[in-house]
């Protein structure tokens, strides 16, 4: 079970990983794939009801942002194991590198051991000033 929705039999895409290239732990180097896609804007770990922040702790707004991800997702037809490419821009390397255990936990609570292609890029800042995280996503939903 991954993000409280029914998991597939497999992945509906195929993972990346070129021939003598070391296999990377929690992303794919790569996806291929076809169906629908849908696509999700940059989301942070608020709550989207209100725009209020619960917490400022990294792993806490990462799950928040992960939980908005899929409800967007599912919204378009989509399950959290339909993903095919996250992008994570992130206010602080150090605190991102301190808090990996605590964000790997909330991840896979959300979207569960399901690992697409992935970037996290360090920013300076986010246009939401308590922001910590922004997470864009794609999704491919077989046909």
């Amino acid at each position: 079970m991954s993000g409280g929705g029914r998991r597939q039999a497999g992945p509906p895409h195929q993972l990346l990983h070129p021939e003598g290239w070391s296999a990377p732990l929690g992303y794919a180097h790569g996806v291929a794939g076809s169906g629908r896609a849908v696509f999700v804007a940059g989301q942070v770990g608020w709550d989207p009801h209100s725009e209020i922040f619960a917490s400022d702790d990294l792993a806490a707004q990462v799950e928040q942002a992960l939980a908005n991800i899929a409800a967007v997702l599912r919204a378009g037809g989509a399950e959290p194991h339909h993903l095919v490419r996250l992008t994570w821009y992130i206010t602080d390397r150090d605190a991102y590198v301190d808090a990996r255990a605590a964000i790997g936990a909330a991840y896979r609570a959300v979207v569960g051991r399901h690992f697409p292609a992935m970037s996290v890029v360090f920013v300076e800042s986010l246009l939401e000033p308590r922001a910590k995280v922004e997470i864009e996503a794609t999704a491919l939903v077989p046909d």
